[in-house]
């Protein structure tokens, strides 16, 4: 005994006395660190890093601080304290990190001393911001206007702060990948690199198999190799390889190299890291591999990782068989492009995202539908009222627009928009969107006070704004409207955030007809009068005692419509008075001879319907000659409630077709001077108005869907189907988050041989603007309101995914049901939802420009504030018609203005985007000009400069790097962008599909 003690000591001696002499890199019990890639060997980069959802089991303020850890035990404050602690130990540790949203709330309340710690760490490149967004989004459910925002928000924090640019995209999670977001929120945010875990199970095994994990990802048909990316996809989940993780809560089997201790096993675990090594160099190209050390929410104790790290990069380089490195996304990136290969081109996207034969992560298109609306609505909003905003100066006291940037920057999340969250996680989401919404309110409401106002000087504390909004008008609750004192007027402002002119028709609910429309001349219009339904009616009142907690006595009676027209990026003024006896066309319920068939539409655009079936069953444009047999129904699909259920993330109907909801369908036709309506209840839960204007030459579908029954203990997916006499080849379109449309084929992918498991949801896509398809004579397209999904499952066949109520979970985390209920303090319901879809058929090639113009008004409708004034008084003191660019300009058809928003310096952050992909109409897929003089027509533009997409670096920073791709020549004509801008014309020219970001100085 006493000889082995001697022993010990001895070792401990040498080794302390070793400490004394030798430079920490160089210690006997001590780790070497510090090497870095090394020519000729297999190069191990170990890039540690914690995924941090921003929501999802639960809130994100939950997540911070590491509340309710019933559910999930996981806390970021912990995990950013323990970090930084643990890179202060040693310079060649190395950490990354994505979710803003997370690090703001920890940099707030860290002291000067660790901020000054912080910054150096990240000068010195020890951490490191990856994706850089507020989170990281959806690529499926999110707008590209949202995922910009996002994106912007949270580059601006690290620019600020550290002076920084993030270099690589970090999407690890979301669940399948979208074109946009190769080419959009990749190689133009000015990212070297692409990383993400999760495509189909077919796609993996083949690039395993073929070593084509990691590609050159050519997203835009239109840029082409001008706008591609590095990809690297993982060749299994973003965990580290198995028996690596390090969490300080899990089962590992940690090195152990201290002879003071038993079961020493260095060589064993040395040879555990090079086999997993050579298995997944043998899936890849080049000496360079990456090892993902993390999960989600790791490194709560970040010395349990680094110091096995540690260990393992000390000894493995010891062993000398391969190298192993600290690193990151950026340093891989280099070394991968420092080997010269060539690598495989990747085109189009990554969707839909199977992980398994009958599990199509599908649902999630569509799932929780409401949320969804909501984020959409409040995105057009958010870009309105940043332009107002910016129109009357930006507020450091006092409301502001960021709050309602926050709450949507979060809300893009991969487990927020996807409605993939707990319901309570769901519910924080919300609020938090309807507490930006507020505020944002309160900037629209003063914003328009001003601009209206004839008022000298509206920025003076006590001006107050005399307006009010209805940010309950989807569900008809509307009090400005339906309570208009005597001897006033309604005054309606509507404010147009495009930058063209546009004529909209306003529904407003109202009491009784006795009303008069004028427009700001005081000329009267032509209104219309249409009775409320009970299903709007009942609908009205039970949600507005769920969300105000009361129900309003008196139930509006019609609904009153007229045509607005305004201004690019300005307003107009109406007034609604009560005259008795002088209101205009009230509509009534048409009565319908015993005829085959019922036609409506007051213009050029007719449908019509049978009587038999209730149904729709012709479209006709008798300016474009177009004729075309077409039905629309409504079905739902039984969910498998075998070994995988459809749930929140996935869709996987029970093998039977889906049950059409009705064959016979009762219908009303309503007729007016503007607007024709047919009425149809296909079931007790199912409603739909069909409407077509006088000078639209689309049909707006608007349905109510709600609530779905499940008492035969059958989960339903709602569908509607619209089917025309079309031989359309397999063929469809679906856009690319609100941008580029991509060409389907159903059953084929372009990138592997598929094997059919799933004939419907294997062949959903994601829609955000929406879907189209075509024949040799004939285009069909439909526009949706929010995200969702879509398919054609046969020739001539377009359906779209509407809502979904789950009963069983489909065992991919969330761990409940998707079974959406709205309460009052009584009683719940299943969840209703109305939204909105629009139709258009037009001859083959000519559809586009309906798409887009349209497209671009469902996003950013009209803006509706109100007051009660009296109209002269009003028109006296008050601008009642204008633009806030130069009166006889507007931007050119083809380009939208897509932010116009004040920073926090005083400098102005615009973007401007073409809106059409090259080839995809004749006239409009051009270069186009943009005179900004005349968009800032009360301005002076002292200075110009052009930036990132991001605009968190100038646009000529910008490096790419030229790839070597595999034997292909691109084709076509070469891409076509716009030149410097002249800072003394100030005219920007826009190629297509190209965005450009500005920073302007007034």
């Amino acid at each position: 005994m006493i000889k082995v003690f001697s022993f010990f000591l001895w070792v401990f001696l040498v080794c302390v006395n070793n400490n004394n002499n030798n430079n920490n890199n160089n210690l006997c019990c001590g780790y070497e660190t510090g090497g870095g890639i090394v020519e000729g060997k297999l190069n191990v980069h170990l890039v540690p890093h914690s995924h941090d959802d921003v929501g999802w089991l639960k809130t994100v303020d939950q997540y911070f601080v590491g509340s309710n850890n019933s559910i999930q035990g996981a806390c970021v404050e912990n995990v950013l304290d323990s970090v930084v602690m643990s890179l202060l130990r040693d310079p060649n540790r190395k950490f990354i990190f994505a979710e803003m949203a997370f690090f703001r709330r920890w940099w707030l309340i860290q002291s000067k001393q660790i901020q000054a710690q912080v910054k150096k760490l990240v000068s010195a490149g020890q951490l490191e911001f990856v994706n850089g967004g507020w989170c990281m989004h959806d690529e499926a459910a999110t707008h590209y206007m949202d995922m910009i925002d996002q994106t912007t928000l949270g580059h601006s924090l690290i620019k600020s702060n550290f002076n920084v640019t993030p270099r690589a995209g970090w999407q690890i999670d979301p669940f399948g990948h979208s074109a946009v977001q190769a080419y959009l929120l990749g190689a133009e945010l000015g990212f070297d690199s692409m990383h993400f875990a999760r495509i189909d199970y077919q796609d993996r095994a083949k690039r395993k198999d073929d070593k084509s994990l990691e590609v050159i990802w050519r997203g835009s048909e239109t840029f082409g190799s001008s706008s591609q990316i590095f990809t690297n996809v993982f060749p299994r989940h973003y965990s580290a390889p198995d028996g690596f993780n390090f969490e300080v809560s899990g089962d590992f089997e940690p090195v152990q190299d201290s002879p003071l201790l038993f079961d020493m096993n260095v060589k064993k675990r040395v040879n555990d890291f090079i086999d997993a090594a050579l298995t997944q160099a043998n899936v890849t190209r080049t000496n360079h591999i990456m090892w993902t050390m993390g999960d989600d929410f790791q490194y709560q104790y970040a010395e349990s990782w680094f110091k096995q790290m540690d260990k393992l990069i000390h000894y493995v380089n010891k062993d000398g068989r391969v190298n192993a490195l600290y690193s990151s996304p950026s340093v891989y990136t280099d070394a991968k492009f420092a080997s010269n290969m060539s690598w495989p081109v990747k085109t189009h996207d990554f969707f839909p995202y199977a992980d398994g034969g009958d599990s199509y992560w599908t649902g999630y298109f569509t799932s929780r539908p409401a949320l969804k609306g909501y984020v959409r609505s409040l995105s057009g909003y958010y870009l309105a009222s940043r332009q107002l905003e910016y129109l009357t100066g930006r507020k450091n006291n006092g409301p502001n627009t960021f709050s309602l940037g926050d709450a949507l920057g979060i809300a893009q999340h991969h487990d927020a928009v996807t409605g993939t969250a707990k319901q309570h996680t769901t519910n924080d989401y919300e609020k938090r969107l309807a507490i930006g919404a507020h505020e944002a309110e309160a900037v629209v409401n003063s914003a328009l006070s001003c601009l209206t106002s004839s008022a000298s000087n509206c920025s003076i504390p006590t001006f107050k704004s005399i307006f009010t909004q209805c940010p309950l008008l989807n569900i008809s609750f509307c009090p400005p409207a339906e309570n208009i004192p005597s001897g006033k007027s309604l005054v309606i402002v509507a404010y147009n955030p495009l930058g063209w002119e546009r004529t909209d028709v306003i529904r407003l609910p109202v009491k009784d007809a006795n009303l008069v429309v004028q427009d700001n001349k005081g000329n009267t219009i032509e209104a219309q009068f249409v009775e409320f339904d009970n299903v709007t009616s009942n609908l009205r009142s039970f949600y507005t005692e769920a969300y105000l907690g009361f129900s309003p006595k008196d139930v509006p009676k019609y609904w009153l419509l007229f045509q607005a027209s305004v201004p690019p990026l300005g307003w107009n003024t109406y007034f609604i008075t009560q005259k008795p006896g002088k209101g205009g066309y009230v509509s009534m319920l048409e009565y319908i001879p015993q005829n085959d068939t019922v036609k409506i539409g007051p213009g050029s655009l007719k449908m019509s319907f049978s009587l038999k079936s209730g149904q729709l069953k012709r479209i006709t444009n008798s300016r474009t000659g177009v004729d075309l047999p077409v039905q629309q129904t409504y079905l739902w699909y039984g969910s498998g409630d075998q070994n995988q259920p459809s749930g929140a993330y996935i869709f996987h109907p029970n093998g039977s077709p889906p049950s059409i909801v009705s064959r016979s369908v009762p219908i009303k036709v309503i007729r007016g001077p503007l607007v024709d309506e047919v009425h149809q209840q296909f079931n007790p839960w199912i409603y739909q108005v069909t409407r077509l204007y006088k000078d639209k030459e689309h049909a707006e579908f608007e349905f109510t869907i709600g609530e779905i029954p499940t008492d035969d203990s059958v989960g339903k997916e709602v569908i509607t189907r619209i089917t025309a006499n079309m031989v359309t080849n397999k063929v469809f379109y679906t856009d690319s988050n609100g941008r580029d449309f991509l060409k389907r084929v159903r059953d084929y992918r372009e990138d592997w041989p598929l094997q059919v498991t799933q004939p419907v949801a294997g062949n959903y896509y994601p829609l955000n603007l929406g879907i189209y398809t075509s024949d040799n004579k004939t285009e069909m397209s439909v526009l949706v309101d929010r995200a969702t999904g879509g398919a054609s499952i046969k020739d001539g066949q377009m359906e779209i995914m509407f809502h979904r109520r789950m009963l069983y979970d489909d065992g991919r985390g969330v761990d409940e049901p998707l079974d959406e209920t709205v309460c009052t303090k009584t009683t719940c319901q299943g969840l209703k939802i109305r939204g909105n879809y629009y139709m258009s058929v037009d001859k083959v090639g000519s559809g586009s420009r309906w798409r887009r113009t349209t497209g671009q008004e469902i996003y950013s409708p009209l803006l509706l504030a109100f007051a009660h004034e009296n109209q002269d008084h009003y028109k006296a003191s008050h601008s009642t018609r204008s633009t806030t660019m130069d009166p006889n300009y507007s931007l050119p058809p083809n380009v939208a203005l897509i932010t116009l928003q004040e920073l926090e310096d005083g400098t102005v952050l615009l973007r401007l985007a073409h809106l059409y992909e090259a080839g995809e109409d004749v006239d409009f897929s051009t270069l186009v000009k943009v005179e900004l003089k005349k968009v800032f027509a009360h301005k002076t533009i002292k200075k110009i400069k052009e930036t990132s997409l991001s605009a968190n670096q100038d646009k000529s920073a910008i490096k790419k790097m030229p790839w070597k791709v595999e034997g292909r020549s691109e084709t076509g004509s070469p891409t076509v962008k716009g030149g410097p801008v002249d800072p003394s014309t100030l005219v920007v020219e826009l190629g297509p599909m190209e965005i450009r970001t500005f920073i302007l100085h007034l």
